[in-house]
C-alpha cells in the first residue's frame, strides 16, 4: 500500500500540472484574442486605459483555472478518507468513511478562494501591462512596437504569440524593463548585471559578452529576441508557483475539511486526532518549515512558525503568503481509533 506522502505527492504532482496548463489556457486565451489594431490606435492616441481595456483582461478568461481548482479541492478531499484505516463502530459495523464535496466549509473555499484568486490575477495583470505601456511610449517606442512588446510576437511555427508582458506579474514586468534597459545600455557594469538574471536564456550570452567586449549596445531587434525568451521563461516560472502553491491550498485544505467532516459525523472524536508536520525534507524546504518538521498540535490547533504565522496546514490560505508559495510539506493525521471506539463504546 503507497505511503501518505507517496499518496500525497501523486496528488500534488497530477493536479500541479492540471492547474499550470489551466492558468496557461487562460493567458493564451486573451493573447489569442487581442485585436493588435485597436490596442496600436488607442496607443497612437495617448490613450494608455483604453489600449489596456481593448486587450479585455477579464475573469472569465480564467474558468478553467476555477474548474482545475475544484477538481484538486475534490480529488484530495476523496483521496484522504479513501486511505483511512478501516474501523468497526462498538456494534461491530464498519465505520464509512465518507467526503462531501458540497459540504458548506468546501463551498465556501471553492467560491470565495477562486474568485479572489482570479480577481487578484486580473487585477495584477493590469497594473504590468499599464506599466508597461506607460514605459514604452515614456521611452519614446513607437506605439506597435510597444503593443507588440506588451502582447508578444505571433510565432510562425505554432500561430502562437510568444513573449510579452501578459501573464507575469508586475514585479516580472519590472524585470523585463530592467532587462531591456541593461541590454540596451552598451554598459558594461549594466551588461554584466543582465547576465546575472537568473531566467536569461543563456545561448544568448555570447551576444552580451561580445557587447561588453565592444563597449557597444545590442541591436534592437535581438534585443528583442533575447527579452522574449526571458519573458517565456518568466511565465513559466509564473505557472509554476502558482500552481504549486494553489494545488496545496486546495488539497491541503480539502483534507483539513475531510477530517472536520469525520469529526462532525461523530465517527472519531477531536480529541482523538493529531496533526503532524512532514516537510519534503530536501535543501528546497524553506527554514520555517524544516523546524515544523515532525511537530505536532492538536486538530482544532495550528502550527507556530518562528516568523510568527500560524498555519493550520501547509497551504493555509489564512497565512500570510511567505508561508505558503511554493510550499511542498503535507500534514499526516494521527488519529487514536481505539480511544475514539471506547468513547463511542461508553457512550453508548
Amino acid at each position: 500500500m503507497a505511503s501518505n506522502r507517496s499518496i500525497f505527492e501523486q496528488l500534488l504532482d497530477k493536479y500541479d500540472q492540471t492547474l499550470a496548463e489551466a492558468f496557461f489556457q487562460g493567458i493564451d486565451a486573451i493573447k489569442s484574442q487581442i485585436t493588435l489594431k485597436i490596442v496600436v490606435e488607442r496607443l497612437e492616441r495617448g490613450d494608455i486605459a483604453g489600449a489596456v481595456e481593448a486587450m479585455q483582461l477579464e475573469d472569465e478568461a480564467f474558468s478553467a483555472l476555477e474548474i482545475a481548482l475544484r477538481e484538486a479541492y475534490n480529488a484530495g478531499g476523496v483521496s484522504f478518507v479513501e486511505n483511512l484505516p478501516k474501523l468497526k463502530d462498538p456494534e461491530g459495523n464498519r465505520v464509512i468513511w465518507r467526503f462531501g464535496v458540497r459540504d458548506y466549509a468546501g463551498e465556501a473555499f471553492l467560491r470565495d478562494h477562486s474568485a479572489q484568486l482570479v480577481t487578484r490575477i486580473v487585477e495584477d495583470q493590469r497594473v504590468a501591462v499599464r506599466q508597461a505601456l506607460e514605459t514604452g511610449l515614456s521611452e519614446g517606442r513607437n506605439p506597435r512596437s510597444t503593443a507588440l512588446d506588451v502582447v508578444g510576437r505571433i510565432n510562425r511555427v505554432t500561430g502562437k504569440r510568444e513573449g510579452g508582458i501578459i501573464g507575469l506579474t508586475s514585479p516580472q514586468e519590472r524585470y523585463i524593463a530592467l532587462a531591456r534597459a541593461e541590454l540596451l545600455s552598451g554598459d558594461v557594469t549594466l551588461l554584466r548585471n543582465y547576465l546575472g538574471r537568473g531566467r536569461r536564456v543563456k545561448r544568448y550570452d555570447s551576444v552580451v559578452l561580445r557587447a561588453i567586449s565592444d563597449g557597444k549596445p545590442i541591436p534592437q531587434d535581438m534585443v528583442t529576441r533575447m527579452l522574449d525568451g526571458y519573458s517565456n521563461r518568466l511565465l513559466e516560472l509564473r505557472g509554476e508557483i502558482l500552481a504549486r502553491t494553489e494545488t496545496m491550498m486546495a488539497i491541503g485544505t480539502a483534507r483539513e475539511n475531510a477530517m472536520r467532516q469525520q469529526i462532525d459525523a461523530g465517527k472519531v472524536a477531536s480529541q482523538d486526532v493529531q496533526k503532524i508536520w512532514r516537510s519534503a525534507a530536501d535543501g528546497r524546504v524553506r527554514h520555517t518549515h524544516r523546524v515544523l518538521n515532525g511537530q505536532a498540535v492538536g486538530f482544532d490547533a495550528a502550527f507556530q512558525s518562528v516568523s510568527g504565522a500560524r498555519l493550520r496546514f501547509p497551504g493555509d490560505p489564512d497565512a500570510p503568503v511567505n508561508e505558503i508559495s511554493g510550499c511542498r510539506c503535507h500534514l499526516e493525521y494521527k488519529i487514536d481509533y481505539f480511544a475514539s471506539v471506547v468513547r463511542q463504546y461508553r457512550a453508548a
